[in-house]
């Protein structure tokens, strides 16, 4: 049974969430309907919430709160055919480019796959940073008992990201840290500090010391990037 009480003493953060969701969206997406979605991810929150993981209910609640919000998003796919196509080609050129050089692939050598000059690429990389964050709410690994996890859910703080310090389906994590830890130190900080530390992309920006689009196309590319290497890895664990 789910205390009305509890409940009353943490909507205020499924509030806080739908606003952070809110900025970018389009004019079609209304703040109450993200709210009522969230509350749905409050109350899953609450169910499943074990206090034995160490991890404090206002992180755990917050990750839920998030994933309801977007998992309708994606029902009512509120996101333009065009731009989900040329997110796919995107994420598909940053796969076999890197999968090529071993490495992360620098903008120009992005841009020059996908036969585009970098300016164009650093505009289509601000037309669909407002749709990217979608990706990393996404079911990732569904393990036994139908027991789910995204790829959020393995953003620890940056003292953190280390595959010694996971427990709870210790392999996966391992896995997906190892990505998050690949990535370009800046893009990495982005994720850290938005997901974790739950920073605003302008508050991020203002510490970085850059433009908040440029702190955009850095979260977008940091999603991107990390969807197309763990394309690669999930078909050899799944």
């Amino acid at each position: 049974m789910i205390s009305a009480d509890f409940v009353r003493q943490y909507a205020p953060l499924v509030k806080y969430v739908a606003g952070k969701v809110a900025i970018g969206m389009p004019n079609n997406v209304e703040f109450d309907d993200l709210v009522g979605f969230g509350v749905f991810g409050l109350f899953d929150a609450i169910e499943k919430f074990d206090p034995d993981k160490h991890v404090k209910f206002k992180t755990y609640a917050v990750t839920r709160i998030r994933g309801a919000i977007f998992d309708e998003l994606r029902t009512i796919d509120w996101v333009p055919r065009s731009v989900r196509q040329k997110t796919r080609e995107v994420e598909d050129t940053i796969r076999k480019l890197e999968a090529s050089l071993g490495r992360a692939a620098a903008d120009d050598e992005i841009a020059q796959a996908m036969k585009i000059d970098l300016k164009d690429f650093h505009n289509l990389m601000l037309k669909i940073s407002g749709t990217s964050v979608l990706s990393l709410n996404e079911v990732w690994y569904t393990g036994e008992d139908n027991d789910k996890m995204s790829i959020v859910e393995s953003i620890e703080s940056p003292s953190s990201l280390n595959p010694d310090h996971i427990v709870e389906k210790e392999e996966v994590k391992r896995l997906i840290i190892e990505a998050i830890s690949e990535l370009p130190e800046k893009e990495k900080k982005v994720l850290v500090l938005y997901y974790y530390e739950d920073l605003t992309l302008k508050e991020i920006g203002e510490v970085l010391e850059v433009t908040e689009s440029r702190i955009s196309q850095l979260h977008t590319k940091a999603i991107l990037r990390l969807r197309a290497k763990l394309s690669n890895i999930k078909k050899g664990i799944l």
